[in-house]
């Protein structure tokens, strides 16, 4: 693992990555989900694409990367075109899971691959509703501590910062992004997804005019039992 420190924002950050394949000529940019890190995603795609360099990322606040501001997506983003920059990376396919598809979709690759993507805003199942009521109460109260059990579960142990940026993107509702990106797009989905419903796949992949849909057999984190499929379909994809 290596890291890159760099200011931005006046805000210091240090971005752990990891490089595989590093003299292919095309860039494999791979970004994960809320809560998760790079070492998930290098699991699932390292064994394969071996004509890409992969380049494997712990966004701002997980994994070995550090943050200490409340930030967007778009800020993400915006942080993650200095880092490029600064190593040279070129967006030929960034492939972004969940929280990450958001961020890989404002980067505007060559080829952006979706996997159980969010930013598509459905319906609050009436527990969520329940437990953001409760939280909204312990806080007036002054009960900030107790409110801490009704947060979500993406939200559980987070620093305060990450907490406030959770609850900023959380909601973020990227239809207008869906539909003004016009480049190639492949979206995969897991069946049983209950994190980001097969329902939202199919709505983003309406918005994409240039876009592909496959949907696999599995959960939120299909991809790791599917990563082979859906290699295949990134390859055939940007070398066609």
């Amino acid at each position: 693992m290596a890291i890159k420190t760099f200011q931005h924002n006046q805000h210091t950050y240090n971005i752990a990555y990891e490089i595989v394949n590093p003299s292919a000529k095309h860039d494999f940019v791979v970004l994960h989900g809320w809560g998760s890190n790079k070492e998930i995603m290098k699991k699932a795609f390292e064994p394969y694409l071996d004509q890409f360099r992969h380049i494997y990322i712990d966004l701002p606040g997980f994994g070995g990367s550090t943050n200490h501001m409340v930030m967007d997506t778009q800020e993400y983003a915006c942080v993650l075109e200095v880092f490029f920059e600064l190593l040279g990376v070129k967006r030929d396919i960034i492939m972004g899971h969940s929280f990450g598809g958001k961020v890989a979709t404002v980067l505007n690759p060559t080829l952006l691959v979706l996997l159980s993507t969010a930013g598509i805003t459905l319906p609050k199942p009436l527990s969520v509703q329940v437990k953001i009521k409760m939280t909204k109460i312990a806080n007036a109260l002054g009960f900030g501590a107790f409110s801490k059990l009704f947060r979500a579960k993406d939200a559980q142990n987070l620093n305060q910062i990450m907490y406030e940026t959770f609850k900023k993107v959380v909601d973020e509702d990227f239809s207008s992004r869906f539909e003004n990106f016009n480049n190639k797009a492949l979206i995969c989905w897991g069946e049983d997804d209950t994190a980001t419903p097969l329902i939202a796949g199919e709505k983003i992949h309406s918005l994409m005019q240039k876009s592909r849909f496959t949907s696999y057999q599995g959960d939120h984190f299909f991809f790791m039992q599917r990563s082979k499929a859906i290699s295949t379909q990134i390859s055939e994809e940007y070398l066609k």
